[in-house]
């Protein structure tokens, strides 16, 4: 794997000076305050469709509401087939009747798994979308563009769209003047990186490319300080590093560029940047070999877990994440109890809440994400349920690992009100990257009718109760 930090510091990319100036003194502990990413402020939504936009940092995800708007839309198909057609005929356009186009191409593809009807149009499609993105007519059209690729990609699972779409990314995320339009072609980007194709490679091309704008606060994307941009980067980096299996090597560069995210003046990128460190403490351990002995650990480590509840295959420390962990640990605390009067009563709470469950991982990083974290005041123990999400009325899902809260809250963001359609009704996209299963709710107080809906989604789905776990699943 490349090093991360000498591509960020010696590709003759603009960076900030406080990454300049981190690389000058990376061997000392980090001194003074440091600029943070100063708030912007964000454009309204056009609709629904442009969820982009949505703040999918914290740990909010109460339920996917089983409101689905088109549930009672019989003709969804032949209104899809003509959307698609529109979209493709561009001759007589206008910029108003692509943005309907649009819109609606992005209603029907959120609340129905439509892979089947757009099969054949795919390349075509992509196309058009990536015109009506490049163009920038709008903003409008640009990003329900860029929205509509996402739910295409992940929709087909076509494995020529990365190749085909991110050098048109790329060049929007670098040339856009509109900090919107780059948040939302970041996520794209990452997007098509995960589920159009680009393999392993592609995968660490990109980490080094969303680092890179995070390590810069935007500068390197001409986005100088943005908190849209470099959330966006964060989310996206952590929904890709859940591919890779081994990253010991890059973790401490990695580590210590979210470190200094944790200074951002933005709540949003804080909790972006601590939900990444997470991960890659968590990656530090791994399930204990059959052939390797409980006295392989240490006893110090033994002796401190030795009460803790046994919860899936027992995890072994196989490398350090990060070199300095007290130092982190005592900025996690700092965030995870701010009581600064400057911070909204909103943001405060998501601070105290986030950063209590991260500060609990990298602590231990046995722990996976937990909600109403407390401490116990007489052993100093942390405790808390594992957090869990309601899946509409379907089930309960367990959130016990943060490599699948980046999974899912990617996923919420591109499908919002349409997940559970597309996880019951067998998406590939959406089950192969949440290998968790599901125990169903009560149904006696259901219609018949929607009764009859779930059972049928159901034998639809049976396979995915006997599918293989994710090679990246680690419980």
């Amino acid at each position: 794997m490349p090093d991360l930090r000498r591509q960020i510091f010696e590709s003759g990319k603009t960076v900030s000076r406080k990454a300049a100036s981190r690389e000058a003194s990376r061997s000392n502990s980090r001194t003074g305050s440091k600029q943070s990413s100063r708030a912007a402020s964000r454009a309204a939504s056009d609709d629904e469709d442009s969820g982009f936009l949505s703040d999918d940092t914290s740990m909010s995800i109460g339920s996917f509401d089983d409101d689905n708007q088109e549930q009672d839309n019989v003709d969804w198909p032949q209104e899809l087939g003509d959307r698609i057609q529109e979209i493709l005929d561009r001759k007589r356009s206008s910029v108003q009747g692509r943005e309907e186009a649009l819109a609606a191409f992005c209603r029907l593809t959120k609340y129905h798994y439509a892979e089947e009807e757009m099969r054949a149009s795919v390349a075509d499609l992509l196309s058009s979308f990536l015109r009506s993105a490049r163009n920038e007519s709008s903003a409008r059209e640009t990003t329900l563009a860029l929205r509509a690729i996402e739910l295409l990609v992940i929709t087909s699972s076509d494995d020529k769209i990365y190749e085909n779409a991110e050098p048109a990314l790329t060049r929007i995320i670098r040339d856009s003047t509109s900090n919107v339009i780059k948040a939302a072609a970041i996520q794209c980007l990452g997007t098509c990186t995960v589920f159009g194709g680009a393999g392993e490679d592609g995968i660490l091309e990109q980490m080094t490319f969303l680092l890179d704008i995070v390590a810069s606060d935007g500068q390197s994307i001409d986005a100088a300080d943005d908190p849209t941009s470099v959330t966006a980067a964060l989310q996206a980096w952590g929904f890709l590093v859940t591919k890779i299996d081994d990253f010991e090597s890059e973790s401490e560069e990695a580590v210590q560029i979210f470190m200094d995210q944790l200074d951002s003046g933005d709540s949003g990128v804080q909790i972006a940047a601590g939900e990444n460190i997470a991960i890659l403490y968590e990656k530090s351990y791994t399930p204990q070999e059959d052939d390797e002995s409980d006295s392989e650990e240490s006893a110090d480590e033994s002796d401190e877990h030795a009460n803790e509840p046994a919860v899936g295959p027992k995890l072994v420390k196989r490398y350090n994440a990060y070199h300095n962990t007290p130092e982190l640990e005592r900025s996690l605390q700092n965030l995870a109890t701010i009581h600064n009067k400057r911070i909204s009563k909103r943001d405060k709470k998501s601070l105290h809440s986030n950063f209590a469950s991260i500060l609990t991982t990298v602590e231990n990083p046995r722990r996976g994400p937990r909600y109403n974290m407390a401490i116990d005041q007489d052993t100093n123990r942390h405790y808390g349920s594992t957090l869990t999400v309601k899946i509409g009325r379907h089930g309960i899902m367990s959130i016990d690992r943060w490599w699948k809260w980046a999974r899912l809250s990617s996923l919420r963001r591109i499908l919002q009100g349409g997940f559970a359609e597309h996880y019951f009704q067998g998406n590939r996209s959406v089950l192969d990257n949440l290998p968790v299963m599901m125990r169903m709710s009560d149904t006696s107080q259901t219609t018949p009718d929607r009764a009859s809906a779930r059972k049928a989604a159901k034998m639809r789905n049976s396979k995915r109760w006997t599918m293989p776990q994710d090679s990246d699943d680690e419980d």
